[in-house]
């Protein structure tokens, strides 16, 4: 990110601090960091992604048909129908996209909804695992491990007692 970049979302981030400004000046930060991601080193990928019947555009329609149905069972061939293209063509050009494949970008999908739900701390592993679209609680627990190195119930500990040691210092 460059200085000039950090600084616009630095202000634009400030923003939650004064309601009274946001109305006014959000629209024209977002604007300077629209205008300096696309002039930055990404800004050839963020152009792509914007053009209708681009490859990048189909990819980005579906993550967001993936990210609307993380929960539920989902095959390649029903991912590539969706995409509007073959299976071969949507996994490389998905990854090529995201990093990642799409079956992948489900699995992380379900890994941070879970991982926001145990946070909150209102239901066991076993029923998160359930509610994000995982059969087994066990291979939920070990994909959780492998991701975030800790088995759910303790990563969910230690990110409450951050979250209260930040909310602490805030009050400070």
């Amino acid at each position: 990110m460059t200085p000039e970049l950090l600084d616009a979302v630095t202000r634009w981030v400030e923003l939650l601090d004064s309601a009274e400004d946001i109305h006014i000046l959000a629209p024209r930060i977002e604007s300077e960091i629209l205008y300096r991601l696309l002039r930055g080193p990404l800004g050839a990928v963020l152009r792509q992604w914007s053009l209708a019947d681009s490859t990048t555009s189909r990819v980005r329609l579906v993550a967001r048909w993936i990210h609307e149905r993380y929960t539920e069972p989902l095959s390649i061939g029903e991912i590539a129908a969706a995409a509007q293209m073959s299976p071969a063509s949507l996994h490389r050009h998905f990854k090529a996209t995201t990093g990642m494949s799409p079956l992948k970008y489900q699995k992380q999908l379900r890994l941070q909804a879970a991982r926001r739900r145990l946070a909150a701390g209102d239901d066991t592993a076993a029923q998160i695992a359930q509610a994000v679209g995982y059969v087994s609680a066990t291979q939920f627990s070990r994909e959780y491990r492998s991701t975030y190195g800790l088995p759910p119930g303790q990563d969910a500990a230690r990110l409450r007692a951050r979250l209260m040691l930040t909310a602490a210092a805030r009050r400070a």
